[in-house]
Formats: structure tokens, sequence, C-alpha cells
């Protein structure tokens, strides 16, 4: 690996030369909005990469919060990954479909769980398949492990922390939705609920950090993040719609060695759909 690249990043020949190795765990953690109109779990069945689960981002969440995708308790998720064969210690490597999208979630949900050595896959399935590499639709069934749990609670922010941090200004707010919804120019792609920002954001989306589903290099992040508005001496909690592409800038973060960030769980999906949130309209 170059050391210009995010050391969290694994290049497609990396991961080839590994096929079939059983300390190297693959899970295609493909997820769309309704508008991209493709079906992961279906593009899974048809094609994936030799030994990849399929890790469903709607299924392993805590499913009675009314929100999309909420992250899980600890148990139920040592429960659901431990079923995929996944091992707190194994070598996970995560992909999606274009690369960078939605895999960074996963990567962060695994770390943020006690996962050791998790991965994202630069290029995505989308660059696998471009590239000849060997796709199977073969359906693996792994054999269930044991997912030892060590819940880093404070990686992830809720409505309450990010109300207080809306309103004290304690952590800059880097929010990984297109520049339309930011601003409040374009609606939300969900119904009912109200567009623009938290006040004080900085707009980031989430598209800026890869290049052809590539992550950019260090010193690109950087500028991007600095760009922004964002210093990278400071606490940063990130958000986005659903609490997904917000790993993106928390991946590019963390890449950078900044390890005073968070994740805002709920994101727009819960801040924009209730009464009690201010809502920013306009450029940061």
């Amino acid at each position: 690996m170059s050391n210009n690249k995010s050391r969290f990043i694994v290049e497609a020949d990396w991961l080839e030369a590994r096929l079939g190795d059983p300390t190297v765990k693959i899970l295609d953690a493909s997820w769309y909005l309704p508008a991209q109109a493709r079906d992961p779990r279906a593009e899974y069945l048809a094609a994936h990469i030799p030994g990849a689960i399929f890790y469903d981002q709607d299924a392993i969440a805590d499913l009675s919060s009314g929100l999309p995708h909420t992250i899980p308790s600890p148990e139920a998720f040592a429960d659901a990954v431990g079923k995929l064969g996944i091992a707190d210690g194994d070598t996970i490597i995560v992909y999606d479909g274009p690369g960078i999208f939605t895999a960074p979630r996963v990567w962060w949900l695994l770390r943020t769980f006690g996962g050791s050595s998790v991965f994202v896959l630069d290029g995505g399935m989308d660059g696998w398949k471009a590239e000849g590499r060997p796709v199977t639709a073969d359906i693996p069934s792994p054999s269930p492990a044991i997912f030892n749990v060590r819940f880093t609670g404070d990686a992830v922010t809720s409505l309450a922390q990010m109300k207080d941090i809306v309103g004290g200004g304690t952590r800059q707010i880097a929010d990984a939705r297109g520049a339309g919804r930011f601003t409040g120019d374009e609606a939300e792609p969900r119904a009912g609920m109200r567009s623009g920002h938290m006040p004080g954001a900085r707009s980031l989306p989430s598209g800026v950090f890869s290049e052809k589903g590539r992550l950019k290099s260090l010193e690109a992040l950087r500028a991007t993040i600095e760009e922004a508005g964002i210093d990278l001496d400071k606490p940063v909690v990130t958000t986005c719609g659903s609490g997904i592409t917000a790993a993106i800038i928390t991946l590019a973060l963390q890449s950078l060695d900044h390890t005073d960030n968070t994740l805002y769980d709920g994101s727009w999906s819960e801040w924009g759909s209730r009464q009690d949130t201010v809502v920013a309209t306009g450029k940061a």
C-alpha cells in the first residue's frame, strides 16, 4: 500500500490474491437509494466476489427505532455477524457496488463494535467486474463464529447529544448529503421531511471523497475537508441522510489520523422529520 493512500483501503489486486484465504472474510454491504434503481441482494445473488457474504444493512439494525438502519445493540450485532461467520479478529474486507458508497458504514460499525482489522475495497464491485476479475453466483455457507464485542459507545452521537452540539457549538458538523439538500433548495428523498441543515454544519457531499469509486489520496482528502471549513485539530460529528454516507466522512477523517470524531446515527431522517429541531437553509 502506498503511504499516499488510506491505511483502511485495500486494492482489488490484494484481495484477488487472497481469495480462498480462510483468514480473510469478505462482506458485500451494497445498499441503494430508491432513485438508484438497483437491488443489492439481487445483484449479489447474480454475481459477487467469491466467498463474499451479503450484509443486509436494513436487517442488521435496531428495527424498533422507527428510523432506517439504526445501529443495533452490541448483543444483536455480535449475534448477526457471528452468524455470517465473522469473528472480531478476522481480516474483514467490506465492499459495495460503486465503491466508497455504503461499505464505509459497515467498516465503521465493525470497528465501533471491536473489529480489529477492517478494510474497504477500492473501486467496489463495479470496478472489480469492469476489470474482469472473478465473480460467482455460489452462495457460501459460513460456519458460525464468535464476534467478541468491544463497543465504543462514544463513536455514536444520539439526538440529545446532537441538540447539545448544535446548541453549544461543541463539535464541528460535517454533512454528507448533496449540496442542494444541504442548502434547502432540493427536497429530501424521504417524504414529510424539511430540507436544509443543522445550524453551523459544513457541507461535504459524500461523492467528493472518491473518484470512480476509489478513495482519493490523503493529501486530496485533507484539502477537501479543510476547504469545507473543517479544522482537523478539532472534534467532528458526521451526519447524512440516514447514517450511511456519513461514514464516508468518518473514513476520510480516520484515514488522516483524526481520532475525535463521532457519527450521528439518526442523521437527517431523524433531525429533519422532527418539530423540535432547528433547521437552517442556504450555504454553510
